[in-house]
């Protein structure tokens, strides 16, 4: 497999086409973004921590049944996944009230849900990725009523897997963005999973151990995405 011409770069990973149309090459940057790009800083050794993060949370997922894009961890920086169209809603999976649900519900930040909320995005980031409904998916023609359906079933599975895995390693699952694809057809799960996308509380501190330690200005980001992949190591590698 070789690494051709770049496809794509966005706020966190390169894209690069391979030798084989089906597989293509990601590379995971350095770089921390924040409100829709406004705030912008290089965090050394962030890149390598979500691409490893990632590669773990892509392979227990796999082995618990779920479609993932993840082929192969390549390096600490890279990894091979599988090529899709992407359908542009990003899916938020919500356990405890936090960042902008807090403002939008008028709870406290940290109220425990009674149950998890599912809140779809349209992806577009000149219009700042504008929350939207089901209704709206339909009539703009983003996805079929199928694929949602399948969408949804894959969002409650993944919640319900990590918040366990998530729970052993002392680790409360807040909320977190998903993205979803089409490979051949089927509905699978692309983009990432690590702590740029998902929040991550300690479960007794309750100290963030996610992104909104640089929306926040909180500092220690770098520590914090370490010690996500060194408990995950700690269950997940043998």
């Amino acid at each position: 497999m070789e690494k051709l011409e770049q496809l794509y770069e966005g706020k966190a990973k390169k894209i690069y086409k391979t030798t084989d149309h089906d597989i293509v090459w990601v590379e995971y940057k350095d770089s921390a973004t924040a409100f829709n790009g406004v705030k912008k800083e290089e965090i050394a050794n962030k890149g390598t921590l979500n691409n490893r993060i990632s590669a773990l949370f892509f392979q227990y997922l796999s082995q618990q049944g779920i479609p993932t894009h993840f082929v192969e961890l390549l390096n600490d920086r890279e990894m091979l996944v599988r090529s899709l169209t992407i359908i542009p809603v990003e899916v938020v999976t919500r356990n405890i009230v936090a960042g902008s649900l807090a403002k939008r519900i008028g709870q406290p930040e940290g109220t425990v849900l009674s149950k998890p909320v599912i809140e779809f995005y349209y992806k577009d980031d000149a219009l700042g990725d504008p929350m939207i409904n089901e209704y709206h998916i339909d009539a703009m023609n983003l996805a079929t009523q199928e694929q949602m359906d399948k969408v949804k079933e894959l969002a409650i599975s993944i919640n319900s897997i990590l918040t366990e895995l998530m729970t052993q390693i002392n680790v409360d699952l807040v909320d977190f963005k998903l993205e979803f694809g089409l490979h051949k057809g089927q509905v699978i799960l692309g983009d990432e999973i690590s702590p740029d996308n998902c929040r991550f509380w300690d479960q007794d501190t309750k100290e963030k151990m996610d992104k909104d330690r640089f929306r926040r200005d909180l500092g220690g980001l770098e520590e914090a995405y370490r010690e996500i992949l060194r408990r995950l190591e700690s269950k997940l590698v043998k």
